[in-house]
């Protein structure tokens, strides 16, 4: 069947709900007559899945030739935000606050000449980044990236990873159940994913807005194009350049292998390996108290506002120490063991490369500026916060350099060893040249870094 004006599609769904056989709920209206007001002639029935997306529809968009926007294929995803408003999903917030998550996914691709009807690999990015906001609970904002390490259609194309943007035409939208911003995924090449690690999202977005042949003003993503924004205007090199030093990085963490040691520097070390984390648990002390739910989503929302605002380094000493918690007051008997803190008299870090790459980063656009950087780990919920002397309330300094609280580790990094840091770590900024594994050592401060591969 050819794709007409009048004609559409969807995926996905865990209603089964077919247009004119039963009520579509409030949260779902809202969402639809936004599409509606863009799409007046392509309704789009309502199909169902086991995925955890209601719906996927697929709009064809004729794009607009006076601003050099192409003809191309426009996803819209119905699950991330709340649906429904009887908490079957999620959890009910009424009309004042972001709906579900507050977000929905949108893609633009290309339209092919001769293209009858719009490729599903779209829907199938969609279905497995909303699984990734369903388990961790994390949600997609403009400006943040995804590292997908493959092409995004599974062909040979550069296009390999994903910027998130403000989609251009359905912008937000206010439904019964809150607030809902439709958030469009954007496909970038790895040069580009690294501007934006380096640099900031938005920033990268907005050179892309520029370039006809990067997206446009509507963002389009073309899996066929075969030039980064670096060859298409060489000038971005020193505009990027002289963000990440005028502005640092908006990047404050990224998931990671990491795991670390307190190690004896006059010995020989051993590096760990991010294939077996369990040996990290051995080599750490007994005394390491193990998280509870509690203290987990603590940790998160703490990492999520910030480091610890007014809180005691780890030279402090007694009751007042281990009683403050991440909003200043008394932490309860459940949670009481993740503020013991524990000075480590020497530290051993061993991250997986694609992680270690962004080393560079987080100390010339993050530290240099007065800010810190996280490695929240995947093996467990633990993390790893490097600290300048600028960010308020750590629980380390230039005294307790290396220091422990439950599952959060913070490295506080003076401003007289930053320079050293970002010299010697500086071949990491280019991955593909790094050989594995590899070990940097800075016996003056009993601190060891390893760079090992992936996870295989």
């Amino acid at each position: 069947m050819d794709w007409r004006e009048g004609e559409g599609a969807a995926g996905g769904g865990a209603e089964g709900a077919e247009e004119g056989t039963a009520v579509v709920p409030a949260g779902l209206q809202a969402l639809l007559a936004r599409c509606s007001e863009l799409y007046p002639g392509q309704p789009n029935p309502l199909l169902g899945g086991p995925d955890p997306l209601d719906y996927i529809s697929m709009y064809a968009n004729p794009g607009n030739p006076k601003l050099n926007i192409p003809p191309h294929w426009h996803y819209v995803s119905f699950g991330c935000s709340d649906l429904h408003g009887d908490g079957r999903v999620h959890e009910q917030t009424g009309p004042e606050g972001p709906s579900g998550f507050g977000f929905e996914l949108t893609m633009r691709l290309k339209r092919e000449e001769g293209e009858k009807s719009p490729p599903t690999w779209p829907a199938a990015i969609m279905q497995a980044l909303a699984k990734y906001v369903f388990q961790s609970e994390s949600i997609l904002c403009v400006g943040d990236h995804v590292s997908w390490h493959c092409p995004l259609d599974n062909s040979e194309s550069r296009v390999q990873h994903m910027l998130m943007a403000e989609d251009p035409q359905l912008g937000s939208v206010n439904t019964p159940n809150g607030s809902v911003q439709f958030v469009q995924i954007v496909g970038v090449t790895t040069e580009e994913l690294r501007a934006a690690q380096h640099w900031n999202g938005v920033g990268v977005l907005d050179i892309m807005k520029r370039m006809p042949s990067a997206g446009g003003l509507w963002l389009v993503t073309d899996m066929r194009r075969g030039e980064s924004i670096y060859e298409l205007e060489p000038s971005v090199a020193e505009e990027v350049e002289n963000g990440i030093e005028s502005e640092g990085s908006n990047l404050s963490g990224v998931s990671s292998r990491i795991v670390w040691a307190e190690t004896e520097m006059g010995g020989t070390l051993a590096p760990l390996s991010a294939h077996s984390p369990k040996t990290q648990t051995e080599l750490e002390s007994e005394s390491m108290p193990r998280i509870t739910h509690v203290e987990s989503e603590q940790i998160k929302t703490t990492l999520q506002k910030g480091l610890l605002q007014g809180g005691k380094s780890c030279s402090t000493q007694g009751k007042e120490a281990s009683e403050a918690n991440v909003e200043g007051n008394v932490a309860t008997s459940d949670s009481a063991e993740l503020f013991v803190t524990r000075r480590l008299e020497s530290l051993h870090l061993t991250i997986n490369l694609e992680s270690g790459a962004l080393l560079p980063l987080a100390l010339r656009g993050r530290l240099k500026h007065g800010r810190h950087f996280t490695f929240k780990s995947v093996v467990d919920v633990s993390a790893v916060t490097l600290v300048s002397p600028a960010v308020a309330g750590a629980f380390v300094d230039a005294t307790c350099p290396y220091a422990v609280r439950g599952p959060w580790l913070q490295v506080f990094i003076p401003d007289d060893f930053l320079p050293t840091l970002v010299e010697d770590l500086a071949d990491l900024a280019d991955p593909d040249e790094v050989s594995l594994p590899t070990t940097f050592r800075w016996p003056n401060r009993k601190l060891t870094i390893t760079i090992v591969a992936e996870e295989t």
